[in-house]
C-alpha cells in the first residue's frame, strides 16, 4: 500500500516509517506544517494515512479534520498512531471511524484499514470557532489581565472587547495572566525568544504574527515560529486565527525543561 505517514518531528518519525516499510508498505514522509503536508496530500492522495498522535495531537486532528472536509480526501482511511490516552480519546470523538493503533501493530493496522463507506466529517476549525471573540480564542477570562509586547498600530481593534474586569498594558515590567507577543519579522523575534522563554512558567504566551495573505513579505510563518521556539525549549499547544490580520500560536516550555527549572539548587527565571 502507498501510505503517507504524518509527523511532526522527522528524527522520531524514523522507527514509525521503518515498521511500515519493513510491512512492505509504500511509505511517503516529508517533513513540514501542516498547511504543506495537507496540500501534499490533497494532491495526491494515498490509500492510507498515517498520523502519529505523539507529538503535537491537536495539529494531527487538525489535518485529518481538513482532508475529512476535502472530497479528494474524504474516503482515504486515517489510522492513528500512539499518543496519550486523553489525547487519543480527543481525537477519537471527533473522527470515530479512524482506526487507533501502536507503533509496533501500525503495519497490520494499515493492512487491514478501509475506506469508510459514509466517512465522518467533523466541522472545520473555523466552523467550530465562529461566533467566539478574540478574547475566548485566547483564553482571557473575567478578571484577567493581559500584557502586550511590542504592540502594533490598532492591536486594540483586532481584539475587541475584553470580558468583564479584564485589563490590558503594553510592555508590562512583569508577566501578566497573558502574555501577547507580536512578531513581525524572523530576526527580531529568534533574538528575543531566550527572553520570552523566561515568563513561559508564568504566563499563557501567545505569539502573534501576521498571516501571508496580510504581508507576505514578513518571513515568518506558523513552521518557523514552531521550529524556533522549540529550538530554546518551547512547545506549542493551540493556534488560532485573531482576524484577517493576525494568526496566533500558543507557547509553553517542555515539560522536562520546567522540571529542570525547579531542581533544588536551580535559579528560577
Amino acid at each position: 500500500m502507498r501510505v503517507r505517514v504524518v509527523h511532526w518531528n522527522a528524527a522520531e518519525a524514523a522507527p514509525l516509517l521503518a515498521t511500515l516499510r519493513a510491512a512492505g508498505h509504500q511509505v511517503e514522509y516529508a517533513a513540514g506544517d501542516g498547511g504543506a503536508v495537507y496540500r501534499a496530500i490533497k494532491q495526491s492522495p494515498p490509500d492510507v494515512v498515517v498520523i502519529d498522535l505523539s507529538r503535537l495531537p491537536s495539529h494531527g486532528r487538525e489535518l485529518a479534520t481538513g482532508l475529512r472536509g476535502a472530497r479528494a480526501t474524504r474516503h482515504v482511511p486515517l489510522v492513528f498512531v500512539g499518543g496519550a490516552a486523553d489525547k487519543v480519546e480527543a481525537v477519537r470523538r471527533w473522527l470515530p471511524d479512524a482506526v487507533y493503533t501502536t507503533c509496533g501493530a501500525v503495519g497490520a493496522a494499515v493492512h487491514a484499514a478501509k475506506s469508510p463507506a459514509a466517512p465522518v466529517v467533523p466541522p472545520q476549525m473555523m466552523d467550530r470557532y465562529a461566533g467566539r471573540t478574540a478574547a475566548q480564542k485566547l483564553g482571557i477570562g473575567e478578571r484577567a489581565s493581559v500584557g502586550v509586547i511590542d504592540a502594533p498600530r490598532g492591536y486594540a481593534a483586532a481584539l475587541g472587547s475584553l470580558p468583564g474586569s479584564a485589563t490590558i498594558e503594553e510592555d508590562p515590567p512583569e508577566p501578566r495572566d497573558v502574555t501577547l507577543w507580536f512578531v513581525r519579522e524572523p530576526d527580531s523575534f529568534r533574538a528575543a525568544l531566550a527572553r520570552m522563554r523566561s515568563i513561559a512558567g508564568r504566563t499563557r504566551l501567545w505569539v502573534l504574527w501576521p498571516k501571508q495573505t496580510a504581508r507576505p513579505d514578513s518571513g515568518l510563518s506558523e513552521n518557523l515560529i514552531r521550529e524556533s521556539a522549540m529550538a530554546v525549549g518551547l512547545v506549542d499547544y493551540k493556534v488560532c486565527a485573531i482576524d484577517k490580520t493576525w494568526s496566533a500560536l500558543a507557547l509553553a516550555r517542555r515539560k522536562e525543561n520546567a522540571k529542570r527549572a525547579l531542581r533544588p539548587g536551580r535559579a528560577r527565571h
